[in-house]
């Protein structure tokens, strides 16, 4: 029948019979099967029970006797116990599935081990945790940062910003898994709770009222205000604003963000620049989605 519980790491074999050894000859006796000593077996020469460790010894098949037989002795052993079978694991047989999980501690690790230098992900051939010899660990698959800029000035409304944007390209700048963008409306790379920022300089008239909007969309169709920021001034002197959203990005082909210009009038203007970042829109994602 089948085994019922742990299996043990240790394995029996069943007591034979006797075993005749009759023709052996000088002092030592090959067994069939193997014993851990000389208490293994009741060994017989002419029908005399020889006493253990002083008429014979016996480690695995190997008996050694303390005096000689010759071929017409009536030889014989009587199994009492046989050698305990230890099973070892063969080397590279121990799969994942046969570990319980987190069983492994690190008192099971070898000495000097401080780590790995990365962890790869469960889906993909990639690696999804970098940890470097400084031990800073870095974990690209999962962050987006991104940054766009205003090229040209706005001088009337915009709904959405749609031209005169392009991701920030001055020497020391450099993004990961970037937003794309079409029409205005930017798409975010994957899903995640994102940090989304802008900010801008503008040139209002006096007593204009420069509304800088960001919006987001759940459906990929109406839009609502995430954020807004307004810049007026009495004297068409330049002013700066800025604004920041948490977008929740459950779906990337349904959540996106746009961002508006609005109540600009004749003669004002939200700056933009080719030599520097003077109005931008900033992506971060922080997490995973809520």
């Amino acid at each position: 029948m089948g085994y019922v519980g742990n299996q043990q790491s240790e394995g029996f074999s069943s007591i034979p019979a006797k075993q005749d050894l009759t023709g052996a000859t000088g002092t030592s006796l090959t067994l069939t099967h193997a014993v851990a000593s000389a208490e293994g077996i009741d060994l017989y020469i002419n029908n005399v029970r020889q006493e253990p460790t002083t008429a014979y010894s016996a480690v695995g098949t190997a008996v050694t006797l303390t005096g000689s037989v010759v071929a017409t002795d009536d030889i014989y052993v009587v199994y009492n116990s046989l050698a305990l079978q230890t099973t070892v694991t063969p080397d590279a047989s121990v799969s994942t599935a046969k570990i319980i999980d987190g069983s492994v501690t690190s008192a099971k690790l070898a000495a000097g081990v401080q780590g790995v230098a990365g962890i790869a992900s469960s889906s993909t051939s990639g690696t999804a945790i970098n940890i470097d010899s400084s031990n800073r660990v870095s974990m690209d698959s999962s962050h987006v940062f991104d940054m766009f800029e205003l090229t040209a000035d706005i001088t009337s409304n915009q709904t959405p910003i749609s031209s005169n944007l392009r991701r920030v390209q001055h020497a020391a700048f450099a993004s990961l898994n970037g937003m794309s963008v079409s029409s205005g409306v930017f798409t975010f790379p994957f899903t995640g709770l994102y940090r989304v920022e802008f900010f801008y300089k503008s040139n209002p008239i006096a007593n204009d009222n420069i509304v800088f909007a960001c919006q987001f969309t759940t459906d990929n169709s109406s839009y609502s205000n995430a954020t807004t920021a307004n810049s007026s001034a009495s004297n068409a002197a330049e002013n700066s604003a800025s604004g920041i959203a948490f977008i929740n990005v459950t779906n990337t082909s349904q959540v996106k963000v746009r961002f508006n210009a609005g109540s600009i009038s004749s003669g004002s203007k939200i700056k933009g620049s080719t030599n520097e970042t003077v109005t931008g829109l900033v992506f971060t994602r922080l997490t995973d989605a809520q």
